[in-house]
């Protein structure tokens, strides 16, 4: 209490919102496998067709741009809601561009998530 008897007003920084983190974090998990599921079909696809001159259908280019898509949205809402810095938020954007990188780069970021909000 003061002297004047009103109760002391005290700052606190808002807690994370854990429930929009939780459901941002899983949508980008979901997203980060099945982008990279995709981009190695895409590779095998393209090894089959310009290596070994295999008739390979064109349509898992398309779906794996469309996946990738949705990847960049999904990672960037959670970058926005857990207040990454620029170079982790384009790392893990450009990490759905290389084979393998993405099932890595996934599992670091879900951990430190997790450690650091609690979700």
């Amino acid at each position: 209490m003061t002297d004047d008897g009103a109760t002391p007003v005290t700052t606190r920084k808002a807690p994370a919102n854990t429930t929009k983190i939780k459901s941002a974090l899983l949508r980008y998990r979901v997203l980060a496998w099945t982008t990279g599921l995709w981009l190695l079909l895409l590779t095998a696809e393209m090894i089959a067709q310009y290596g070994f001159d295999v008739d390979t259908p064109r349509w898992i280019a398309v779906v794996h741009g469309w996946v990738y898509f949705l990847y960049l949205i999904l990672t960037a809402d959670l970058a926005v809601k857990i207040r990454w810095p620029a170079g982790r938020t384009i790392g893990t954007l450009l990490a759905g561009t290389i084979p393998l990188l993405s099932f890595f780069v996934e599992h670091r970021n879900a951990q430190q998530v997790k450690r650091d909000f609690g979700v």
